[in-house]
């Protein structure tokens, strides 16, 4: 079978850019371990995703956005950070960014669902599922890919979105650098009764790390990060007994408190390749960068990778260039890199700072908070990063910007 483009992984981010090159023409291979019927009906995950301004732009383009309802969509307005057991908090308001909202969170399964439905039936496009790639080799002109069932397809460009794990990158021999933070979160939704007027909370508390990140209603989605051996006590606590647990870690700030979800966890791991292209190959995804949860950027950045890697082959395919040229690839790994890199690495050292618990480490948190509240470029720049904003400098005019 022969293709212009084989992507490896039918999850949100390998969709989204199936649905961005719709209407191009070319041919398009989704291949996908799980089965068809998961991918129109996901299961509930528990991960609740903040989408930036930007990303809601995006997903509205591909016609993601309209097939989720407004009551699973809420509002982000304003986020804080806590340090320990204080009760000071950095604030970041919604009004620094000059948006009635900093964000939007939206269940992860219902992303995927959309994904699906917008894309499946499209011109062009084989969705090959319950079949694994076992293979892969590029040369000068097309791509091989092996797959499960014996079938061998033929691409002019690969390109992987078969999460931060990827076997297909390290099947192309790109090593990726990664963090095992050696702690495990736990998400999962509850009521409460106090109202959390649609701002998030990052909980650095000693010991454990904890969010709320603020639903339609008097719930929310809570996320508490512990070490495994912890953890495990956790997952295996009666419903009330967790309910009674989860109070106690919120130091009843959210009143009582009622699981109405199921509990999930996974692994804290961040990861970043040292290359996101090869010959006629790409990343795209988490298989690009994989980021820790702390800063809300991971799907945000899968949705802005696959966008600027669409670009590229939409404008070479309608200029009649190679859609797998080396330049191209170039350019979107040097674009994605000065886009994720930073942020990528500040978040590495937030969340390794801010849950070290020694003395010293503690003094310097709280510092950093407090200065972080009170200088206003820092807190705009952050407000910048998390609606997907442009980050500009903080002055304009001689001046600090919002000082007008």
């Amino acid at each position: 079978m022969e293709f212009d483009i084989a992507v490896v992984g039918a999850g949100p981010a390998g969709l989204s850019f199936a649905r961005s090159l719709a209407a191009s023409g070319l041919s398009i291979a989704l291949i996908e371990q799980q089965p068809e019927a998961t991918l129109a009906d996901p299961p509930f995950d528990g991960r609740e995703i903040a989408l930036t301004h930007h990303s809601a732009d995006i997903m509205h383009r591909l016609g993601l956005w309209e097939r989720i309802s407004e009551e699973d969509i809420s509002p982000l307005r304003d986020a804080q950070v806590f340090n320990g057991p204080s009760t000071y908090a950095m604030r970041v308001d919604h009004k620094i960014s000059r948006k009635d909202e900093l964000g939007y969170l939206v269940p992860n399964y219902l992303i995927r669902r959309s994904a699906y439905e917008a894309t499946r039936g499209q011109d062009g496009l084989t969705l090959l599922t319950e079949t694994r790639l076992t293979g892969i080799r590029t040369h000068d002109t097309h791509a091989e890919l092996d797959l499960s069932d014996g079938r061998q397809l033929r691409a002019r460009l690969a390109v992987a979105a078969d999460t931060r794990f990827s076997d297909t990158r390290r099947a192309m021999g790109i090593s990726a650098t990664m963090h095992d933070f050696g702690k495990t979160m736990l998400v999962c939704r509850m009521a409460h009764s106090v109202p959390h007027e649609h701002v998030a909370w990052e909980w650095f508390d000693y010991g454990q790390t904890m969010a709320l990140l603020p639903l339609n209603g008097l719930r929310s989605s809570v996320v508490l990060t512990l070490p495994q051996r912890q953890m495990q006590a956790v997952l295996d606590m009666p419903e009330e007994a967790f309910n009674r647990d989860m109070e106690n870690r919120f130091q009843y700030r959210l009143g009582r408190m009622q699981m109405s979800s199921p509990r999930c966890s996974y692994p804290l791991v961040g990861v970043y390749p040292k290359r996101f292209v090869a010959r006629r190959f790409a990343l795209i995804g988490d298989a690009a960068v994989g980021m820790h949860p702390v800063t809300a950027h991971g799907f945000n950045f899968g949705l802005r990778g696959q966008e600027a890697l669409a670009r590229e082959i939409l404008n070479a395919h309608e200029t009649g260039r190679n859609i797998a040229d080396s330049a191209l690839l170039s350019r979107y790994e040097r674009d994605h890199r000065l886009a994720t890199r930073p942020l990528y690495l500040a978040t590495q050292a937030i969340a390794q700072l801010y849950t070290n618990d020694t003395l010293p480490a503690r003094t310097l948190r709280s510092i950093a908070l407090r200065l972080g509240q009170n200088f206003a470029p820092f807190k705009q720049t952050l407000a910048a990063t998390l609606t997907g904003d442009p980050v500009l400098p903080p002055w304009r005019g001689g001046k600090l910007r919002g000082a007008e």
